[in-house]
């Protein structure tokens, strides 16, 4: 039985609806990075002020936490449904994609932490910019084309045990 699924994110959407949840994700990666780069021209003017404190802690405790594990649902999820569906190629460049955010992620969270801790740091406007748009890119092609391909033809138990490994992980 072929089923495709309209893939939108609700405002209450739970691990029942996995590929929502993963649609869900991916606006709070944008508002983390809108935070990233408003706390970026935030600092050049006023330092690591009680705002870019609060600021670089919320974008760490993101990207720290709950970026990660984003990335191991879709390695986990999506990209051996890609791979399976004949979409390597694909599913090969999100996970180049995971491994290239990772090590921008490696060099941003220097300088954050240090105005986490209240201390003056240079947060690179170029690094932050390259940043985004990497996570911009990679998120409408997950968007467009690996979500609703992973999506297709999920059965109703797939589905379940997908958002059951998922909310495991993150409750461990």
């Amino acid at each position: 039985m072929k089923t495709s699924i309209a893939l939108h994110a609700g405002p209450a959407v739970g691990f029942e609806q996995p590929f929502e949840m993963l649609l869900a994700c991916h606006e709070r990666v944008q508002r983390s990075l809108d935070l990233l780069q408003r706390l970026q021209a935030h600092v050049s003017t006023h330092g690591a002020d009680a705002q870019a404190r609060e600021a670089a802690t919320d974008v760490l405790r993101y990207f720290d936490i709950a970026g990660p594990l984003h990335h191991q649902d879709e390695e986990r999820h999506v990209l051996p449904r890609l791979r399976a569906a004949g979409q390597g190629e694909l599913a090969q460049r999100l996970a180049s994609d995971h491994a290239e955010m990772t090590r921008q992620w490696a060099a941003l969270r220097l300088p954050l932490a240090d105005l986490a801790a209240g201390r003056t740091a240079a947060l690179s406007a170029q690094a932050c910019v390259a940043y985004a748009q990497l996570y911009a890119a990679h998120m409408a092609a997950e968007e467009a084309e690996a979500f609703p391909c992973a999506a297709e033809d999920l059965s109703e138990g797939e589905r379940a045990g997908m958002g059951a490994e998922m909310a495991a992980r993150r409750r461990s």
